[in-house]
């Protein structure tokens, strides 16, 4: 279908989309589908593009100086890019036709660093400000520290002080840590910590997103909001490590709405990132990864990274998370984190299982933390491996509020508590018990540690235990499988995300003789899962369960 807009920036999106479809600009295919959705909503009665409101978006940026760097020495203004055009289109240009009410609710925008997001967010922030017309808005920039928090309001700061006829056209006053509109009780603040319950946003600005541990921030942002006509929440970031975060688990929503899984019409979300199979050490990888490659990320500067990065480990895994927006997991991690998450299937269902032989791997860990069960399949007729888990942690670690994380996963089904301030070892007994009537469990191997009673309950249920201590000789090969298997999508995982969390977690440490034992950076760092995994694995091996001929190819690589 030929489609045709009259508004010079909603056409300008809609070309930059387009050539984002065909290939003409190169991007990943999270991106791909982020402007195919844009260019289908055009056909669609129930939601319509105001190119009038977007144009004055845009131009009101375009009207803004820069602030800092070669373009503010020469007193130039700031020029959008085509993504930021087509992001900014998005964002104020769609509305409902039955409410009339603004559509997106949510922005997820991940893209690597010095891409132009941050002068973006100035200007946006400014605009809510300022154009918007919202008689006491609250803007907020929100962040973990201080710097990260005046990283937007200290360039929207010094456009007012280098525009004095914005200021005079909207009353704008400049204060130290906040920028006001007397006349209308608006003001654009930066934020450490939570605004306070009291607050009401119009817009909340979680910049670098990923460096925040927890969700209350932005919960607080958003709690808040419920008496705004038109609220926004921006998350805005480059990628990170910590995939069990509140970041990744809003980035994994975006990737389901943008892949067609989940429906939600109130968030917009691109995501600028290579793809699975794509050369990270490349040239290419740089201009895919970047959308503003040659314009204000410097062409010489990228390559340079680049050969420090061929030349250092450390710095490889900074380069691939910071400028070709990589989740890697540990700073130092084992797992291909892009490799893993397609093996996370969402309609995986152990009931499709039944009958199938299994082995079932425990790590009881400490009393006090995570434990978990790992239920392998190996494969059959030429098929492809299946693992499924149950995490467990006592209910004190859940309430206790160090990791915010898990009252969400317990909520969601994906992490049982168990009474009091220790884990009661019975919950996983009563599991490994209810195995027994659907699937033929093989073998139950556990690390001995802590186990004992446990082992010799299991053993008077008739489950054939087997110890299997932790150590380099019992993990090294099956670990080294297991990533294979990964790698070859030879196994499939559901969509966890406590698995996930745990695989990004994982430090492979390597001895002399080329040996690989799973390790962790910081204690907080749970990989209970990955450990019973690679249990499962080591003895599914032992017993021969990998000769068919695909098996065979895997444990080449």
């Amino acid at each position: 279908m030929q489609i045709s807009l009259p508004a010079n920036f909603s056409k300008r999106a809609l070309e930059y989309a387009e050539s984002v479809i065909n290939g003409s600009t190169p991007a990943g295919s999270l991106a791909v589908k982020s402007c195919q959705r844009f260019v289908d909503d055009l056909d669609r009665e129930d939601i319509f593009l105001d190119v009038d409101n977007a144009q004055e978006w845009c131009e009101f940026l375009e009207k803004l100086p820069h602030v800092k760097g070669k373009w503010a020495a020469k007193k130039e203004l700031f020029i959008l890019s085509p993504w930021q055009i087509f992001c900014i289109v998005n964002i104020y240009g769609w509305y409902f036709v039955e409410s009339g009410k603004r559509r997106f609710r949510e922005v997820y925008i991940e893209v690597p660093r010095k891409n132009g997001k941050t002068y973006m967010l100035s200007g946006l922030a400014l605009g809510a400000l300022t154009i918007e017309r919202e008689f006491g808005a609250e803007i907020y920039c929100g962040a973990t520290s201080e710097k990260q928090a005046m990283e937007v309001f200290t360039p929207a700061k010094a456009i007012c002080k280098r525009e004095p006829d914005l200021c005079e056209a909207f009353g704008v006053s400049i204060n130290a840590k906040s920028l006001t509109v007397l006349s209308n009780g608006s003001k654009f603040e930066p934020v450490i910590g939570n605004p306070g319950d009291g607050s009401s946003p119009s817009l909340g600005i979680a910049d670098e997103f990923h460096e925040h541990k927890t969700s209350d921030q932005v919960d607080t942002f958003t709690t808040g909001m419920g008496a705004r006509e038109n609220p926004l929440m921006i998350y805005i970031t480059t990628a990170g490590s910590d995939t069990g975060g509140p970041c990744y688990a809003v980035r994994d929503d975006v990737m389901r709405i943008l892949k067609g899984s989940v429906q939600d019409d109130t968030v917009f979300g691109i995501i600028y990132t290579l793809d699975e199979g794509d050369e990270w050490d490349t040239i290419e990888a740089q201009i895919k990864a970047n959308p503003n490659y040659g314009v204000s990320v410097d062409k010489d500067f990228l390559k340079g990274q680049l050969e420090q990065a061929k030349r250092s480990a450390t710095k490889q895994t900074a380069y691939k998370t910071k400028h070709l927006n990589l989740w890697v997991g540990a700073k130092s991690a084992w797992m291909n984190m892009l490799a893993f998450q397609a093996t996370r299937k969402q309609k995986l269902d152990i009931a499709d299982f039944k009958g199938r032989k299994c082995y079932v791997a425990i790590d009881l860990a400490s009393k006090i933390d995570i434990a978990d069960m790992c239920i392998l399949f190996p494969p059959e007729n030429g098929g492809k491996w299946a693992a499924f888990f149950h995490h467990y942690l006592p209910e004190d670690r859940v309430l206790d509020g160090g990791n915010t994380r898990y009252k969400a996963w317990h909520t969601n089904g994906w992490l049982t508590t168990t009474p009091g301030n220790v884990t009661d070892f019975s919950y996983i007994e009563d599991d490994l018990k209810a195995l027994k009537s659907d699937y033929e469990v093989s073998e139950v191997p556990y690390d001995p540690f802590q186990a004992t009673q446990f082992s010799t309950r299991m053993v008077e249920e008739g489950f054939p235990m087997i110890e299997y201590g932790a150590t380099v000789k019992n993990f090294s090969e099956p670990m080294k499988y297991v990533e294979a298997l990964v790698l070859k999508k030879g196994i499939e995982f559901q969509s966890d995300p406590v698995l996930m969390w745990m695989f990004g977690n994982v430090v492979a440490t390597l001895d002399k003789k080329d040996n690989i034992f799973p390790n962790k950076e910081r204690p907080e760092n749970k990989i209970d899962g990955v450990v019973a995994l690679i249990m499962a694995m080591g003895r599914a091996i032992v017993n021969n369960e990998s000769l068919n001929e695909f098996e065979t190819e895997v444990f080449s690589v």
